[in-house]
């Protein structure tokens, strides 16, 4: 077997040493949205010292590396700034340090964080040429530049090809072309910020004209004096620049600090404004701007009707602001159709087919029972894997595998961002709509511990197979279609709620993830198989003995006539709380077992088929919401322990039967003071 060799570096990137990285860029150049494409769900936000430009940082993990990534207000030049623009520099400059000529203002300093090790200069590919200006300006503050070329889809579309590689070996610096929105090339640029970084590899320089270059020769030696060098603390040709174009700032400050070095700066631009044909300032700005344009003329073209390739037109679906969640639900619609046609045909080829076979053995002796119950427990076991889990396992891992199911976790990230998660929990969630074990058992793919938890806890609610066939059962018939979409979509509302507060309990802040958009590719069979194994093969060790022993258990407790006694215990919260017959309190108990059974126990506690005659709707109603909630399944829980370990797995059932008894009382009072009203 192939593997391929794994790179270990000497120094990595985390904790109080992560590597702090600024997005740069000027205004829609998408710098904000590759930020938040990768950003935690609770990022910082502040606004740069005596300034309304707001800015916003968090820690983002690349795998074993973090870095601290800041999103700065838009920028277009670093020339004659003033106010606020004027604050992004002197961040970009010093960060939280202040140099000798800026400590005589305000005590704080522009960011509460120190200056950049590497700066993300984001472009817009499709107006490449108004940018390469500012590219030029960020080269002389001695920071390794990874450009973002941004937008290519865009430039694409407007007939703008690119020469990446001749951009960047004109540069010096690495260009990596990425379409933000749609989560493509984001992997690879923060890849290359960390070779960048660990490389220092800073931008070739990129001289003026010659013309120019002979008055910054000559303005370099009237500075290069190491009084004002220390006191500016920046790269010696930056603050050439910067008085050779009579930078308003830069030159206050010369004339507060250094007065006597003024009159030299300005005789020099008076010299050069008798021999050049224009001042100093416009020779140089006019100068940029020719370098520009040359650049540009000699890495891009201009083509008529570009081509739109298949891929294209998939990511137009799946990745598309508006139409990226069409697909995304189209996908939902496909699981639910697995849910609700596929998986409940095989389980009636299969569960079904095996409990007919067994029905008419009824044993009344201990051992016989017990034989029993372990049969039924086994016809459990298959009534779980081969319908729902092998089926939707296998469907998602194709899904995967093509590379349709990171395009959804990219679309679905600022939902799961809203309730305190990463769009990579999309796959897990669709998972628990067939079954919640496969689902908790699929969050061990994430890297945050504290995401996994949180995850895990919010599946429990997510309406699996056996419960939503429970929901469709009783309440397709008793409270009509309009009753079902209100059950599903309390279930949504309770989901929402819960990652709110549990994001609150769970308050530390998980490093941002960088969502990788893989090509589309055909599933190969294989690979597919080996997956789903992977994916479900320790699941039935663990649920196999738990599912054969409840079965043993709850047989007992029938056996010995337990079943009464339990009814009597749990009447303060069947009877009392939520108004039901006391005789479900073993259906409501033992349907941990397998919440499908805890129908046909509703069946046999009531001693009838028609639920409609012993209950009145508004009890139907409270019911279903309490088993919409209600602990799912042991099995569940058996995944939870090996998932999250015994104390979450417990914090769960607590969780599980609160929310239950809460949510279900609340529907009754209400339910019960509109009938009331009415």
């Amino acid at each position: 077997m192939n593997s391929q060799p794994i790179t270990i570096h000497t120094h990595v990137y985390r904790g109080e040493n992560r590597l702090r990285v600024a997005l740069v860029g000027q205004h829609n150049s998408g710098k904000s949205t590759i930020f938040h494409a990768v950003a935690s769900t609770s990022y910082r936000t502040g606004k740069l010292a005596g300034t309304q430009k707001p800015y916003a940082e968090c820690p983002v993990q690349i795998g074993v590396d973090e870095v601290h990534l800041v999103d700065l207000p838009d920028i277009n030049s670093l020339r004659n700034l003033t106010g606020a623009d004027l604050e992004a520099l002197k961040y970009l400059l010093w960060g939280d340090a202040r140099p000798l000529v800026s400590r005589h203002e305000r005590d704080k300093p522009p960011a509460p964080f120190s200056r950049p090790d590497i700066i993300v200069h984001v472009i817009d590919a499709s107006v490449l040429q108004r940018s390469l200006e500012l590219t030029l300006e960020l080269a002389e503050l001695g920071l390794p530049i990874v450009v973002a070329l941004n937008m290519m889809d865009e430039a694409h579309r407007k007939g703008v090809e690119i020469e990446i590689d001749a951009l960047s070996e004109k540069l010096g610096v690495p260009v990596i072309p990425t379409v933000a929105l749609k989560g493509h090339g984001l992997t690879e640029l923060f890849d290359q910020v960390l070779r960048s970084a660990r490389a220092r590899s800073c931008p070739l320089p990129q001289p003026p004209n010659p013309h120019i270059m002979e008055w910054a020769s000559i303005m370099q030696k009237r500075v290069d004096i190491p009084e004002i060098q220390d006191a500016f603390a920046m790269p010696k040709n930056q603050l050439t620049m910067h008085l050779l174009e009579s930078d308003t700032y830069f030159m206050s400050e010369l004339a507060s600090h250094f007065p006597e070095a003024v009159a030299d700066v300005e005789a020099l631009q008076q010299e050069a404004a008798q021999v050049l044909p224009r001042s100093l300032p416009e020779e140089i700005e006019a100068d940029r701007h020719h370098r520009a344009v040359r650049l540009f003329e000699q890495v891009a073209s201009l083509v008529h009707k570009p081509e739109v390739t298949w891929e294209e037109k998939l990511d137009m679906l799946f990745l598309h602001p508006r139409w990226g969640l069409v697909g995304s639900m189209a996908v939902f619609a496909a699981v639910l159709f697995m849910v609700f046609e596929v998986s409940t045909a095989l389980d009636a080829m299969s569960a079904a087919r095996l409990a007919d076979m067994v029905s008419g053995w009824q044993p009344d002796t201990l051992s016989g029972v017990v034989g029993r119950a372990v049969v039924d427990g086994l016809i459990g076991l298959v009534g779980i894997v081969v319908p729902y889990m092998l089926p939707l396992v296998l469907m998602l891992v194709a899904l995967e595998e093509s590379g349709i199911m990171h395009r959804i976790a990219f679309v679905v990230d600022r939902f799961f961002h809203a309730i305190g998660l990463h769009g990579k929990v999309a796959v897990p969630f669709l998972l628990g709509l067939g079954c919640n074990v496969p689902g908790i058992a699929a969050t061990k793919g994430l890297t945050s511990g504290r995401d996994r938890v949180v995850a895990s806890l919010l599946i429990t609610f997510v309406p699996c197979s056996a419960r939503s066939a429970i929901v469709l059962a009783l309440g397709a018939k008793y409270l009509g279609a309009t009753g079902v979409f209100l059950l599903f979509v309390l279930s949504l509302l309770v989901i929402a709620i819960l990652g709110r507060l549990l994001s609150h309990r769970y308050p530390e802040i998980s490093p941002g993830l960088i969502q990788e958009i893989p090509s589309y590719a055909w599933p190969e069979w294989r690979p597919l198989m080996h997956s789903t194994w992977n994916r479900t093969s320790d699941i039935l060790t663990i649920v196999t003995p738990l599912l054969v022993g409840g079965s043993v258990v709850l047989a007992l407790l029938q056996f010995f006539g337990a079943d009464v006694w339990i009814n009597t215990a749990l009447a303060p919260i069947t009877l009392w709380a939520l108004g039901l017959p006391a005789v479900l309190g073993v259906p409501i108990l033992f349907g941990v077992l397998r919440k499908e059974l805890s129908l046909v126990m509703v069946y046999q506690a009531l001693g009838t088929f028609e639920v409609g005659l012993v209950m009145d709707w508004i009890q139907i109603t409270t019911f279903l919401v309490f088993l919409l909630f209600y602990i799912p399944c042991i099995s569940t829980f058996a995944v939870m322990l090996k998932v999250i370990g015994r104390k979450e797995a417990i914090f769960s059932i607590l969780l599980s039967i609160g929310v239950a008894l809460i949510t279900a009382l609340i529907v009754r009072l209400s339910l019960t003071g509109i009938e009331s009203m009415i």
